[in-house]
């Protein structure tokens, strides 16, 4: 038998050191384990484990292994006995793999434990009360989990996982960010734009590096500038996959900044008293999950609703979820439900289960059918967006029946550029005021009362030639 030269065998072990091979041997394994080169150190202390089941260490190295390489139901039994033998640190991820699995009680008493027993040993207790607050947190959705009837599903490729999104006109449209900005490059962002085209939302990376949703506004000839939307939406985290109901003020999107894990879908509404979004609320179970969450989209003239998650899902798949919105959030009963059941449901691991009503199944099971054999209308440009009367609403210059009327409106149109002229030269003074000294809130001041009384009456004079267009055209006048 040969023997092998002194410097490949050097290299070899190098090479295994750096995570390019499996670890074959203890000292190798834990090398990789130390380093966080989990998926490499895993088969190691795996084949050490079916050779002594009964070993502390073992199982805690095998244990954090699982967890750190997304099977935490294989880290659950070796982390138990591991924290059972007392091993320094199994009850932090003895209390991440049940919050995984969604043992939320069990996490919620193991982390408590650890963090006691931190706190009696004077050590730092800071990323075991982080734990903590999240399993309670998660907890708490669990108990809250909504009761939402699933009807179907399709696993289709992350990159065009909207093709699957088959909802009707009046629900608006969804874009990639490349496909509706004629960019290339691979950029996370969606676009949705409303119904009839007058605004867009979507997701850009913005002043802190991090994705933002900007709205922009169509206006006579061109679109206004990208406007952040105010309020907490872009504070944390990326902001991505923004939707806005029929009622132009909710909207759901998608953060990274804080929830279960990975994307969770939030959603808020617009304050109009204050211009600004309230706190965004997170929608909770069985939407989110500790996987990706995102697009949530309902489709009201359809009465069906539409959200995308890699939960189970291979690399580079994701599963597009279908249910049935509910008119008001409809939680399961904690205390009566089977706890098991119950983890079920939140994870939706079966969509039979949601399915409460037969009839109500089969019939959003058709409209789904309906939506996906539905051929859109040959999509018609909007320039514009002007109300004529209750029944009659304008979206071009050729719409216009009287040429007075025409004249009227193409005047009103110049007056509203010039006004949201206006409008955006005084919001940029009020935000001067906000962060100027006391000294330069005096200097900005009058000019930002001036320009208040002369927008003020640039609005009515801009209300009045529309009126004036209304009554032309209704009269017909030549």
């Amino acid at each position: 038998m040969k023997r092998l030269p002194i410097i490949y065998v050097s290299l070899l072990w190098g090479s295994l050191l750096c995570g390019g091979l499996s670890a074959q041997t203890l000292e190798q394994a834990r090398a990789l384990f130390a380093k966080g080169e989990y998926e490499q150190a895993k088969p190691a202390f795996q084949r050490l484990l079916k050779s002594s089941p009964s070993n502390a260490n073992y199982n805690y190295w095998y244990g954090v292994c699982c967890l750190k390489t997304g099977d935490a139901d294989s880290a659950v039994k070796p982390l138990e006995l591991a924290v059972k033998r007392k091993v320094s640190g199994g009850q932090l991820y003895l209390g991440q793999a049940y919050d995984a699995v969604y043992r939320f009680e069990e996490a919620v008493s193991t982390l408590t434990d650890y963090v006691a027993e931190l706190e009696k040993r004077k050590r730092p207790t800071d990323e075991g009360n982080q734990w903590l607050e999240k399993c309670r947190t998660d907890l708490r959705m669990l108990k809250g989990t909504e009761n939402v009837c699933v009807v179907d599903s399709f696993v289709v490729d992350k990159d065009s996982f909207l093709t699957a999104y088959r909802m009707s006109e009046e629900s608006g449209k969804l874009y990639t960010y490349n496909d509706y900005f004629c960019t290339e490059g691979d950029h996370p962002g969606t676009v949705y734009a409303t119904e009839i085209g007058n605004k867009i939302y979507y997701s850009e990376q913005g002043e802190r590096g991090t994705l933002d949703i900007f709205l922009r506004s169509k206006l006579i000839d061109d679109w206004s500038q990208k406007m952040p939307l105010p309020g907490s939406i872009n504070e944390r985290g990326n902001a991505n996959y923004p939707y806005v109901m029929s009622d132009g003020i909710t909207i759901y999107y998608a953060s990274d900044g804080d929830g279960l894990g990975g994307y969770d879908i939030f959603v808020t509404r617009y304050n109009t008293n204050n211009d600004t979004y309230l706190v965004p609320e997170n929608v909770g179970m069985p939407f989110n999950s500790p996987y990706n969450d995102y697009m949530y989209a309902v489709d009201e003239y359809n009465n069906l609703g539409w959200f995308a998650s890699d939960r189970y899902q291979p690399e580079g798949k994701v599963c597009v979820y279908v249910f049935v919105p509910n008119e008001t959030r409809q939680p399961y009963n904690y205390e009566t439900t089977d706890r098991q059941a119950l983890i079920g449901l939140a994870q939706l691991r079966s969509l039979r289960a949601t399915w409460k009503d037969e009839e109500a199944v089969e019939a959003a099971q058709g409209r789904l059918q309906m939506a996906i054999n539905h051929k859109p209308k040959a999509s018609r440009t909007a320039d514009f967006v002007f109300v004529i009367n209750d029944q009659s609403t304008y979206y071009q210059l050729a719409d216009f029946k009287s040429a007075r009327a025409k004249q009227l409106f193409q005047r009103y149109q110049q007056m509203r550029k010039d006004y949201l002229r206006q409008e955006d030269k005084l919001d940029n003074l009020r935000q001067q005021y906000a962060t100027a000294n006391a000294r330069g809130k005096e200097s900005l001041a009058p000019a930002i009362l001036d320009l208040e009384r002369r927008t003020a009456q640039m609005a009515g004079e801009l209300d009045a030639q529309a009126t004036r267009t209304r009554n032309a055209e209704i009269r017909k006048e030549k």
